[in-house]
């Protein structure tokens, strides 16, 4: 794809959107509701979020609009900054409602300023190996979209797969009404199949797998909104009217938010729409909807085995082993089709037939109550992260990154005291008024409701011990009182 020249309106620059909410139940315990699959490293050294800005950036592409929750804004503005790109709009959902709430509100986002400017809807955690053959894709999707149509990029399937829903392709010979100039016409969506309509799809010849992924213009999804989904109009675009600006993002108005209806775009609108045309691609594509797919998209050795982290595998056979805490090795003799991931806090073993039932384990830790279902063992936030060492009657053990130039904020707590040992770093600490640098090796004691305050006035990530001492040790013991955040 070309950069757009100047007042060339056939080149104008494809504004990606990225969809980035999800709960992650089927990658779990790496991928969890608050910190979801697509912000994780599973097959390579960027996340898939990182992976899909970079893969639609570039020459031919504008900056792209995000779509995430609250949660994330600050996971979603980090990993981009860490990769050298700049979004022109984070958008905050303020709950999730699917796909074609987002959808809508991104193509009005963007219709402000420019009605006839090309979107390209994409979901932020799936693998896309070949790159220049998906953008080659997009530039053969380009007319069809710009003349009004919205464009579906099919998958060609490699096996009969029964967690994919399919495309199935209109009958044609060369002629206006059949595949032309890499274009096909799309005669209807198949939901997902049993296995064994899954092989008589794939052997059919007729069908590719749906991966979610639309071309089109603003104003053609906006009118197709309008004439097969009209009640997501009016809240979708009261949303944006009464949404307010909150530092680097906008968050879109909760109560308009809630008035509309949580529902799928393909079910929305691309299963009603008769203006639907498809690009096939062959070029490699996961949407690493469960561990046997991150398998699939791993490095093997000669016996099908996949390592990840402190992982060794003696005698095993099409097993993924993967553990994501250096201090914990795992190890596995004679597995045969086997998943096992280690995390710190929560370790997951199956049967690589059974990763699609991986979500029944979120479901069963959900019903006991247990923090695994849901939290991750690292804590993001807008200044860095923390996590629990230890924990015990009275007192809890953390390890605190803070990014340079970050600080938490000015707080004090009702019920505990605290510890500060740096272990890497400076830190600036406000306690009840008084600033000290505390560096390498030095403490700090911050007694029970001190107002205080930690910074990082380096340019290095600061890193420090924290050990907390009290009655009542939860997060939602702080009393904050200033916040460059705004959390206050």
């Amino acid at each position: 794809m070309s950069e757009a020249a100047p007042g060339d309106q056939s080149a104008r620059p494809i504004v990606p959107v990225l969809l980035c909410g999800g709960s992650g139940t089927r990658l779990w315990p790496l991928s969890r509701q608050s910190y979801p699959k697509q912000f994780s490293q599973l097959t390579g050294e960027e996340s898939l979020f990182q992976a899909s800005v970079r893969r639609l950036g570039g020459p031919g592409f504008a900056a792209p609009v995000v779509l995430t929750a609250s949660d994330f804004r600050f996971i979603v503005a980090e990993q981009m900054l860490a990769v050298g790109r700049d979004p022109a709009a984070i958008l905050l959902e303020p709950e999730g409602r699917n796909t074609a709430p987002a959808a809508l509100a991104a193509a009005l986002w963007v219709a402000r300023e420019d009605p006839a400017a090309l979107l390209l809807l994409a979901p932020s955690d799936h693998v896309i190996r070949d790159t220049e053959g998906f953008r080659a894709a997009i530039d053969r999707a380009r007319p069809a979209a710009e003349a009004g149509r919205i464009v579906t990029f099919g998958i060609a399937p490699t096996h009969a797969e029964t967690g994919y829903g399919y495309l199935e392709l209109a009958e044609g010979d060369g002629t206006e009404d059949g595949e032309e100039d890499g274009i096909v016409p799309l005669k209807g969506f198949v939901e997902k199949p049993d296995a064994q309509t899954a092989a008589a799809l794939v052997a059919g010849g007729r069908h590719l797998w749906n991966a979610g992924i639309f071309l089109f213009a603003a104003r053609t999804l906006i009118d197709a909104c309008a004439a097969h989904a009209p009640d997501l109009h009016p809240p979708v675009a009261a949303a944006l009217e009464r949404g307010k600006p909150d530092l680097g993002f906008f968050r879109l108005d909760p109560e308009a938010w809630r008035g509309t209806r949580a529902v799928s775009i393909d079910y929305a609108v691309m299963e009603r729409a008769g203006n639907l045309a498809v690009v096939p691609f062959a070029g490699g594509w996961s949407d690493l909807g469960d561990w046997k797919a991150v398998w699939a998209q791993s490095a093997r050795d000669g016996d099908g085995v996949a390592l990840s982290g402190s992982a060794s595998a003696i005698d095993c056979r099409n097993t993924l082993l993967r553990s994501e805490a250096d201090t914990l090795q795992v190890v596995g003799i004679g597995l045969r089709d086997i998943i096992a991931v280690a995390m710190p806090d929560s370790v997951l073993i199956a049967d690589a037939g059974r990763a699609q039932d991986v979500r029944l384990a979120v479901e069963a830790l959900k019903a006991q109550g247990a923090a695994q279902a849901i939290a991750f063992p690292k804590d993001h936030r807008p200044w860095g992260w923390f996590e629990s060492l230890v924990t015990g009657p009275r007192f809890q053990v953390k390890r605190i990154l803070v990014h340079p130039g970050a600080a938490l904020s000015l707080q004090s707590h009702h019920h505990r005291s605290e510890h500060w040992i740096v272990v890497e770093g400076t830190a600036k600490v406000t306690v009840d008024g008084e600033v000290k640098l505390v560096t390498e090796n030095q403490s700090v004691y911050i007694p029970l409701g001190a107002r205080h305050r930690m910074e990082n006035p380096g340019k290095l990530p600061m890193v420090l011990i924290e050990v907390q001492t009290g009655a009542y040790l939860g997060e939602d013991d702080i009393l904050r009182y200033e916040d460059v955040y705004a959390r206050t």
